[in-house]
């Protein structure tokens, strides 16, 4: 089935190359050279993926990516940067975008994101057929319904962000490194894009935590990664079978 995709980019010949090898991975492609116009069709288009750049004219890429959080859109969104506009990146992913590429890019990678991206969503609305559900202090990861309640009340989260947490929750106690991470939840290994993971964990610790500054679930292991830790229910094993 062809999913629907939106590439807000300005630079004409970018938006032309980035629609071309998507369309050629048999995707329904939509462009746009305007922030304010872009957003527009985000929040009416009911895109899979939006590929968004950064510099935008009338309104910019991190604008975008917090006013569509902000309203609970979900989509995900893989934001392109320049390459020396590291402090960008990291406020990019701190507003909602769930991956970003740097500039020059090549076209395989672009699509692998892509996939990966698409991958995660399929896996988001999938039908699921067994419930299985892990419980710990406060935290309850509902898998089939892709729900997590924290003291009973829902929590919205990303698909990436759900899927980091649910990796790492299924292993408590387990410690990850961030390329670990990288290449079992986004679907690729690259040691330049740790912030990918810094900023999500930052992300998920803002909603799930009491005090972010002090974790309870998503713990720092310096020097190594990250590892989630909880007390499993006693009605519960941490892997979600009774």
């Amino acid at each position: 089935m062809k999913k629907r995709i939106l590439v807000i980019e300005d630079d004409q010949d970018i938006n032309n190359l980035i629609a071309m090898n998507l369309k050629d991975m048999n995707h329904d492609v939509d462009t746009c050279d305007n922030g304010k116009r872009g957003y527009q069709m985000a929040v009416a288009g009911n895109y899979d993926v939006l590929v968004l750049d950064l510099m935008l004219p009338e309104m910019d890429g991190l604008e975008i990516c917090r006013a569509l959080r902000a309203a609970n859109i979900f989509t995900p969104i893989l934001m392109l940067t320049a390459r020396d506009s590291e402090a960008d990146r990291i406020v990019g992913l701190e507003m909602g975008a769930d991956d970003y590429l740097t500039k020059p890019f090549s076209v395989r990678e672009l699509q692998a994101r892509v996939k990966a991206m698409l991958r995660r969503v399929a896996m988001m609305t999938a039908p699921q057929v067994e419930s299985d559900q892990l419980v710990f202090d406060g935290l309850s990861i509902d898998v089939a319904k892709r729900q997590v309640l924290l003291n009973s009340e829902e929590i919205e989260l990303t698909s990436t962000e759900f899927d980091l947490l649910l990796y790492m929750a299924r292993q408590p106690s387990l410690v990850f490194s961030r390329t670990q991470l990288l290449d079992n939840v986004w679907g690729y290994q690259h040691s330049g894009y740790e912030h990918t993971v810094n900023s999500h964990i930052n992300r998920l610790r803002n909603k799930l935590e009491k005090d972010p500054a002090k974790p309870q679930y998503i713990l720092t292991v310096w020097g190594v990664g990250y590892k989630f830790e909880g007390h499993a229910n006693s009605d519960k094993t941490p892997n979600g079978k009774s």
